[in-house]
């Protein structure tokens, strides 16, 4: 009978350890929740350019993405900086022929292409990830 009442002490003591770990469990998430919302994506307004195509015929391309801030930094100061992206994302989006958007490796080079235009005109570490939310050709 000893060795169940000890069980339990231990078993009620463990209980009595898991709680303060389990609210410090709680404040760590607040904690990812404030750094996730420090972490807003910015959203940049959708691009429609021409595609170049070797029958002349005109084709477009409506790329739109969202743009997300490095550590420490805003999408404010992302949005800041908007004018310089665009104008470093047009040539490249320009420059596309229809067959360079088929398959899902397009997407991947195409994502990859802007997130180093991204950097190299705004500075290393300002831009984390270019999310594609709509990509259409026509």
């Amino acid at each position: 009978m000893m060795m169940g009442g000890e069980a339990k002490a231990k078993t009620e003591a463990g209980a009595d350890h898991d709680a303060p770990s389990a609210e410090d469990h709680g404040e760590a998430a607040e904690g990812e929740g404030e750094g996730a919302e420090a972490a807003k994506p910015l959203d940049v307004p959708p691009l429609i350019v021409n595609l170049r195509s070797p029958d002349g015929a005109p084709r477009f391309l409506k790329v739109h993405v969202m743009l997300m801030p490095g550590k420490g930094v805003t999408s404010e100061a992302l949005e800041a900086q908007l004018p310089r992206l665009l104008d470093a994302f047009q040539p490249f989006l320009r420059e596309l022929r229809p067959e360079d958007l088929s398959g899902s490796a397009a997407l991947f080079r195409i994502k990859e292409e802007l997130l180093v235009r991204a950097r190299e005109t705004i500075g290393a570490g300002k831009v984390q990830d270019v999310l594609i939310q709509d990509l259409i050709q026509q």
